[in-house]
């Protein structure tokens, strides 16, 4: 969810401002993927490089995202959304907002409708590693790791390969985010900064992303029949 800073720096105010914004560009995409059908959605809310930011910008990241989860937990319940946080394992996060992460996932535990991932102190690498730890505490042979054994060590095993991503403000980088997941991801870049980013947005990259050809590294029936002599 990029461009809340530069969002803010546009218009002569500081990059709190922008971050502030950001709140209702996420209530608008989750609802509008929960009403388009998405069965999983993934928000990359604060990264684990996301820490070398300046202690003023990292305090009020932290009572801002305190105040979204308290303040929409029962909209995102009504609307049957599980909840789930990917990360949140660095003891900088306060143990009041680590609380309210849990409550939340408590409270949407049951749902079955949407699952909402938010990774908040998240990164793909850290997440890797953490599967192999996994793996060697667990004592399973080398020869018997394969990718489904090691994927079933990461965090949230049942979470799907992801789909698409979407990365606002027309940045270009995966930036460690669920590496392992996204290795045949279909990529859309709108150059839209994310406090603008809306429903409308949200549903133009749904449409472009079916308008993919999915190969997974293979080619499709009919390029093969166009092969042919």
């Amino acid at each position: 969810m990029d461009g809340n800073g530069r969002w803010a720096q546009s218009r002569a105010q500081p990059r709190t401002f922008g971050h502030s914004a950001a709140e209702a560009a996420v209530i608008d995409v989750i609802e509008a993927a929960r009403s388009a059908g998405v069965g999983w959605l993934s928000l990359y809310a604060f990264s684990t490089e996301n820490w070398g930011r300046p202690s003023t910008e990292v305090d009020f990241l932290m009572r801002l995202v305190r105040r979204v989860v308290r303040k929409h937990a029962f909209f995102l319940h009504a609307r049957g959304i599980r909840c789930r946080f990917l990360g949140v394992s660095d003891p900088r996060i306060p143990a009041e907002l680590a609380q309210d992460f849990a409550d939340l996932m408590t409270l949407t535990g049951d749902n079955r409708g949407m699952t909402l991932t938010v990774a908040f102190d998240h990164g793909g690498r850290a997440d890797i590693v953490a599967a192999a730890r996994s793996l060697l505490r667990s004592g399973t042979p080398a020869e018997a790791v394969t990718e489904q054994t090691f994927a079933d060590h990461l965090p949230y095993p049942d979470t799907p390969d992801v789909d698409l991503v979407i990365r606002t403000s027309g940045e270009q980088r995966i930036s460690n985010f669920m590496l392992w997941q996204v290795a045949y991801a279909e990529w859309v870049f709108p150059p839209v900064l994310w406090p603008d980013f809306r429903a409308s947005h949200f549903l133009e990259c749904l449409h472009a992303y079916r308008l993919r050809d999915r190969r997974f590294g293979g080619v499709l029936p009919d390029e093969i029949g166009a092969s042919r002599p």
